[in-house]
């Protein structure tokens, strides 16, 4: 990690469990909310690799996913299946035949919520019906996207010890600072690892920082529209927090990298970058001078540090913060989100 400063389906070729190319067997796998941010980057990475994708969204017709149709290997070697995180049914439909399953879905609302239900149902819910149905599919391992969310919320925390893997948010102090979101990846992520242990699934769980770089989607999703905002100028003061960052497509090699290692156990802290607001601000004045940023900074206290060392053990690399910033203040700048 670097600290700078400054259906149901969409086409369907084979109801095969196996296709093969050139004599070699294609591994067919699943991917949850296979239309948003990041589930959208590795979709278009295992169909780079040769995979089978059986990729879940709410209905396939609709204009949003249209990205995936566009995609390399997406005519002959994608499936989008309709399904719910809520639908026991739909989710075991669209898990039925594959040897892996990345559960990438999960809400994140891009302002607090009053309902936490609106976050904790899906969240919690959703993954034990994703896990339920790996394991009566014998799905050999199972990727869970989770969150540094589920790290970091320690109101004890030193500030000089590093949080890694084993550092669990407190369920107690978020309820109390009503921090729903933390606490829905912090419940979601333990009741996978649980339900993994107590029925002898294969289970990695991956939690990334703050997730930026150039989109494949329509919509604009939360992480990214915090960068948005700040090229913007949305607010005239902004708070110097520390952002832990990764690329999108870094992350995506990230989850294809615990899933194909098969020396990959547990969690799996997902950061590429560690920079301050105001250092940032500044590197983006250097790269694109020509926008409203936010004038005024509130020094608010440091943020906590993270380890990597995990992951990168495995052979994670990244792209340096001015490559990621460039590809997606180009992409914002193409797709006019800056207007």
């Amino acid at each position: 990690m670097r600290h700078l400063s400054a259906g149901h389906f969409l086409t369907i070729l084979s109801n095969r469990k196996t296709s093969r190319s050139e004599g070699k067997t294609k591994m067919r796998v699943c991917v949850t909310g296979a239309g948003g941010f990041a589930a959208s980057w590795l979709v278009k990475l295992l169909l780079s690799k040769g995979y089978i994708v059986h990729g879940t969204v709410r209905d396939p017709s609709d204009e949003k996913y249209a990205h995936l149709k566009e995609l390399e290997n997406a005519t002959q070697n994608l499936i989008l299946y309709k399904a719910d995180l809520l639908d026991y049914v739909s989710i075991a439909s669209a898990v039925a035949g594959c040897e892996g399953v990345f559960h990438v879905a999960s809400p994140v609302p891009p302002s607090k919520v009053p309902d936490p239900e609106v976050l904790l149902e899906p969240a919690v819910t959703g993954t034990k019906n994703v896990l339920k149905a790996c394991l009566e599919a014998k799905v050999k391992r199972v990727i869970v996207v989770s969150s540094i969310a589920a790290i970091s919320m320690k109101s004890d925390w030193p500030k000089d010890v590093v949080m890694d893997e084993s550092c669990w948010s407190d369920e107690l102090y978020c309820r109390t600072t009503e921090n729903w979101y933390c606490l829905s990846k912090t419940v979601a992520e333990r009741e996978a690892l649980d339900f993994a242990s107590a029925n002898a699934l294969d289970v990695v769980t991956v939690c990334p920082g703050l997730i930026w770089g150039p989109m494949l989607q329509s919509t604009i999703n939360a992480s990214s529209l915090v960068l948005i905002n700040l090229l913007k100028g949305t607010r005239e003061t902004v708070e110097n927090t520390t952002r832990n960052i990764v690329d999108v497509r870094d992350l995506a090699e990230a989850m294809l990298l615990v899933y194909e290692n098969k020396e990959a156990s547990g969690r799996y802290i997902a950061i590429s970058h560690v920079i301050k607001t105001l250092d940032l601000i500044g590197i983006l004045k250097c790269l694109f001078p020509n926008y409203n940023y936010p004038k005024n900074i509130l020094e608010v206290e440091e943020g906590k540090a993270y380890s990597t060392k995990k992951l990168q053990l495995l052979g994670w690399k990244f792209r340096t913060l001015e490559e990621m910033i460039k590809d997606a203040v180009h992409y914002y700048q193409s797709a006019h989100l800056l207007e």
